[in-house]
């Protein structure tokens, strides 16, 4: 058999084998991957293919089977940490994670001593037994699309990373329309006197400055100015990234100043979302229901409905805008980055539209009353002149 020269390449086949082996170097190193042709002049393409992917940074097909779930998805983690991303989390032993990953890693056969399935079984047809088997679970479309969310992205990372050539589709489940939930001022006041002491402070804040839970718990009392009535959030705090300068209520300025020692974290959210659902069951803004236990043997569990803490955010947006904040100012104080979130949060009420109704009617009747006015000074200035 001829010899290629040197650069183009060569096929082989070992004994006792009907089909041909590719093999060329990629970056000082051998590659050797079967072309799957049994007829010579099929593997000779089959070669020219693999080396021209090979030099447009593709991996090849066959070398698919050699990477694992669990390579992928440590490459997610990889660009999580390298980007800062604040949905990476640290378990406590140490072990990083995000939100919704957990489900993939049992669903792809991932732990600490078994590396997944090979890459090739993570098709668009699994990515849909997985969100039907997740389903079935009762899981919201929105948790499961989080879990598909991090599927989609480690695929792509991967392809750009050149250890993948093609990336299967990952459809995402249709999510039920944003939230609309808000709270009035005398609902508020109800559900705020059902809160122990400790939370109220935090439900305080959340509802005037309509800042994140996870932001307010950061707090320390060194950004604090009760003088000056305001607290000042940095950007290592805040989702978006931005530090932001936050006026403080009547109400939450004479709390804090009460409140001794002024050291360490201002706001406490100590088993918050268990005595939220508490709280707001006891003044009718949600309802908490016993649930049969989900196996023979398992324990019985809660389900709460109703206002959720969050809600509190969207109020505030509404609050803000309806007492005539300029927009970009309320964006200011909420942290909305975007005014297309913006609008997701500022929720018109039935109420809100009458009273827009009626501020147009009123405006219309002194219009009218004036240019009513203004004919008979003008008659009158008429009559004078005759």
């Amino acid at each position: 058999m001829t010899r290629r020269a040197h650069g183009e390449g060569s096929l082989l086949r070992r004994r006792g084998c009907r089909l041909w082996y590719a093999q060329f170097y990629k970056d000082g190193r051998r590659v050797r991957v079967s072309t799957g042709e049994s007829v010579r002049q099929k593997a000779l393409s089959a070669l020219r293919r693999l080396m021209g992917d090979s030099e447009r940074g593709l991996a090849p097909v066959s070398g698919v089977k050699k990477i694992k779930y669990g390579h992928l998805r440590q490459t997610l983690l990889d660009d999580y940490t390298a980007r800062g991303n604040r949905s990476l989390k640290v378990r406590t032993d140490g072990s990083a994670t995000i939100a919704g990953l957990k489900q993939l890693d049992d669903f792809f056969e991932f732990n600490e001593n078994k590396p997944g399935v090979s890459a090739n079984r993570i098709t668009t047809d699994a990515a849909r037994e997985f969100a039907r088997g997740r389903l079935t679970e009762g899981v919201s479309t929105a948790t499961i699309n989080g879990s598909l969310r991090c599927l989609r992205r480690m695929l792509n990372l991967a392809k750009e990373d050149g250890k993948l050539q093609n990336v299967p589709k990952i459809h995402l489940l249709k999510e039920p329309p944003a939230r609309r939930g808000f709270i009035t001022q005398e609902q508020f006041d109800d559900l705020v006197a059902a809160l122990p002491a400790l939370l109220r402070p935090l439900v305080l804040f959340l509802y005037w400055c309509g800042v994140r839970v996870g932001e307010a718990v950061q707090i320390d009392w060194t950004q604090v100015d009760l003088d000056a009535r305001i607290i000042r959030l940095e950007d290592d705090q805040t989702k978006n990234g931005e530090a932001r300068i936050l006026p403080l209520p009547s109400a939450l300025v004479d709390t804090l100043n009460q409140t001794k020692p002024k050291s360490g974290q201002v706001f406490c959210g100590t088993n918050l979302r268990v005595e939220w659902a508490n709280a707001c069951t006891a003044v009718g803004l949600g309802k908490t229901e016993e649930m049969k236990p989900r196996t023979k043997n398992g324990y019985a569990w809660t389900r709460y409905t109703g206002l959720h803490v969050h809600d509190l955010r969207r109020s505030a947006v509404r609050n803000l805008v309806n007492a005539g904040v300029p927009e970009r100012v309320a964006m200011r104080i909420t942290g909305h980055k975007t005014r297309a979130v913006f609008d997701r949060y500022h929720i018109v009420s039935t109420e809100d539209v009458s009273n827009a109704m009626r501020k147009l009617e009123s405006a219309s009747l002194a219009n009218g009353a004036k240019l009513v006015q203004t004919a008979a000074v003008d008659g009158r200035k008429l009559l004078m002149g005759l």
